[in-house]
């Protein structure tokens, strides 16, 4: 059952589904004009910082797309600024408690300067991100976390 509520509410961040817009399988008729993988700056231009809400901006930029490329942008860490990181969960478990020891670190620290970290959605999988900085913190309490479920392109008319 939670796997299923899981399922959902990272589907839901594509939020074109509840417009009729079932993307990827042929029955969208020409209503997806995207053609081809984009590259997403994660936050906009907000970028990849503590106290941004995440859930909100994916669900306000959703659908995400297979081979689409996350971009997290945040400054290497030094005297005057935090750092981040990011961390990719295996299951929606540990993401919902914040839980890093069965998360993997795909963004280091130092990688999200100049044109940021990269991330490229592979497969048609729920992805599930945070900032994994002072012990899980930053995505306890700095809503730096966020879910996405890619879809498959789909076919234009």
């Amino acid at each position: 059952m939670v796997l299923v509520a899981s399922m959902l509410a990272v589907g839901s961040a594509n939020k074109d589904w509840q417009h009729g817009n079932y993307t990827g399988w042929g029955f969208n008729h020409g209503l997806n004009e995207t053609k081809g993988p984009n590259k997403i700056t994660v936050g906009g231009s907000e970028n990849w910082r503590y106290g941004f809400d995440y859930k909100q901006w994916a669900w306000k930029n959703g659908p995400f797309y297979i081979n689409d490329t996350l971009v997290f942008k945040y400054d290497p860490p030094n005297d005057t600024t935090r750092p981040h990181s990011v961390y990719l969960f295996q299951n929606p478990w540990s993401f919902m408690k914040c839980d890093l020891s069965q998360a993997k670190m795909v963004g280091k620290p130092t990688q999200g300067g100049g044109k940021g970290f990269e991330f490229v959605l592979k497969s048609w999988q729920p992805y599930y991100f945070a900032c994994g900085e002072y012990n899980g913190l930053h995505c306890k309490d700095g809503l730096m976390r966020f879910a996405v479920f890619p879809m498959f392109r789909g076919w234009h008319y």
